[in-house]
């Protein structure tokens, strides 16, 4: 890349297709250049309702402002889904905990009786944890969902087309039980994390396909597109998503588009940031081949960015399990203790 971004792109997803249906073409254009160069764009006009977003911060404000004791009915290490209550400090990114305390949901599905030995992954399927004294966290939780979905589906789509595939290329994975992801997510500041420093949460790519993400004013998410030195700070719109690529398309694409790093700084004390990131990832079962790219696009593909401590899989349920493991450890020696060895 010969340009320093210094900014993310923002797309106005409302004008992503014509009148008869198909895509437009400048909204595609614009949608590759942020992909393959970026790998971070916002994105508005996505059909929330009006206040949505903002209404669904508002509620997870005030669950974590509930004692902790309530908090910790919800415990994580109950879960081998590692769904429900992270306690403050618990989560690990690059070997250090985060400034952050959050609650991890997913499709609301029953545990499988019998899993085979060489695919632990599918253990991630299962129930999910809400406190039953304050309802509404479920329900407008599993209501964004239900809209990222589409919303993941939609830009999934668009992006198939960008590499120069039918918009249903990678639909099937998706299909019946896609294994989506959300967090509820509380950043503190003012070093009650004392081992985080100023960490959020550490520099990482994320695992899966498309994640979008709901911040909220505070800011503080920073991200550095590939070849870059410089981080681009990525600066709040208010209810608009901020959408960045995991490492199942890097590896689909050999590079071509990157699952880009970023980090998030805690905020300054006595402030509180409030974010609910959300995962669109296929069946734990799914493997996702390499794409045929054009050969104007393969031309510019960069490899994948591959850590040997940290291997990027194509099968999406070993990616995420490592993953989770890795980012709890308590969890992991409870549920999992001879892949947490």
């Amino acid at each position: 890349m010969n340009t320093v971004r210094t900014s993310v792109p923002v797309l106005d997803l409302s004008t992503a297709r014509g009148a008869d249906g198909a895509f437009d073409p400048a909204f595609i254009e614009a949608l590759r250049d942020a992909a393959h160069n970026v790998g971070f764009f916002q994105v508005t006009g996505y059909g929330a309702a009006d206040g949505q977003p903002q209404a669904l911060l508002d509620t997870l404000a005030r669950f974590f402002r509930l004692p902790l004791e309530e908090r910790l009915k919800l415990d994580n290490r109950n879960s081998a889904q590692f769904r429900g209550y992270t306690r403050l400090g618990k989560e690990i990114t690059q070997g250090r905990a985060d400034s952050r305390e959050q609650i991890d949901f997913g499709p609301e599905r029953a545990a499988l009786d019998a899993v085979p030995a060489d695919r632990p992954y599918l253990n991630l399927q299962g129930p999910n944890q809400w406190p039953a004294s304050f309802p509404e966290l479920q329900e407008s939780a599993m209501e964004w969902a239900a809209l990222m979905s589409r919303i993941g589906a939609e830009l999934l789509a668009g992006i198939s087309v960008a590499l120069g595939l039918p918009e249903d290329y990678f639909a099937e994975p998706f299909e019946d039980a896609p294994a989506w992801m959300g967090k509820l997510v509380h950043y503190v500041g003012g070093g009650r994390v004392p081992e985080a420093g100023s960490q959020g949460v550490g520099a990482h790519a994320d695992y899966g396909f498309v994640t979008l993400l709901l911040q909220d004013a505070v800011g503080g998410l920073e991200v550095k597109p590939y070849g870059q030195d410089e981080w681009i700070t990525v600066e709040p719109i208010e209810g608009a998503l901020v959408v960045n690529l995991g490492e199942m398309l890097e590896v689909a694409t050999n590079g071509y588009l990157m699952a880009t790093i970023h980090r998030v700084t805690a905020p300054p004390a006595n402030v509180d940031r409030y974010s609910v990131p959300f995962f669109w990832s296929p069946r734990l079962d799914s493997v996702i081949d390499p794409v045929p790219l054009p050969a104007d696009l393969a031309a510019d593909a960069r490899g994948v960015s591959d850590d040997p401590a940290n291997p990027m899989l194509a099968s999406y349920g070993a990616n995420v399990l490592k993953g989770w493991l890795r980012a709890h450890p308590e969890t992991a020696r409870i549920h999992y203790p001879e892949l947490a060895k």
